[in-house]
């Protein structure tokens, strides 16, 4: 089953279940997903990993908004982008922990011969390949200046 039929299956068990937060995050994905494939880019189909980074943008544009809001005191506003990203969190892979990650970077900075600060861009450059999907890009940075620091 491709993402767009679940998500179609799960707005109509939403609306029957008058889930109005969830309902109006699975409405954002699936106009996500239909500017995709009508942008020309891809002949009416989304490959797995277009439709994972279709997701992770949604996801950090929730996450971004609800920081905003929360900057400027809009508390209610913050919580429903925050509602909305907890369901986009349900399509995604899982994330991998801080202690995997950290397992993944060592690997690649073994693997790219990183030893200082400077070796900053080799590593990023593989880690975000490699870790698509699996962890956060600010993760991935805080941690690999953290380990290359030492």
């Amino acid at each position: 089953m491709t993402l767009e039929e679940q998500i179609n299956q799960d707005i109509a068990a939403a609306m029957k279940a008058q889930e109005k937060a969830r309902l109006e995050a699975l409405r954002a994905i699936k106009s996500a997903i239909l500017v995709e494939k009508t942008s020309g880019a891809h002949k009416d189909t989304l490959t797995a990993d277009v439709e994972m980074k279709l997701l992770q943008r949604q996801l950090k544009q929730r996450q971004d908004a609800a920081e905003l809001y929360a900057n400027a005191g809009r508390q209610e506003l913050a919580d429903k982008e925050l509602a909305e990203a907890e369901v986009i969190k349900a399509y995604l892979p899982k994330m991998l922990s801080e202690d995997e990650l950290r397992v993944e970077l060592q690997r690649i900075m073994t693997e790219v011969g990183a030893s200082s600060p400077a070796d900053m861009g080799k590593v990023m450059g593989v880690a975000t390949k490699q870790l698509a999907g699996k962890a956060d890009g600010k993760a991935i940075s805080t941690l690999v200046k953290a380990m290359l620091a030492k």
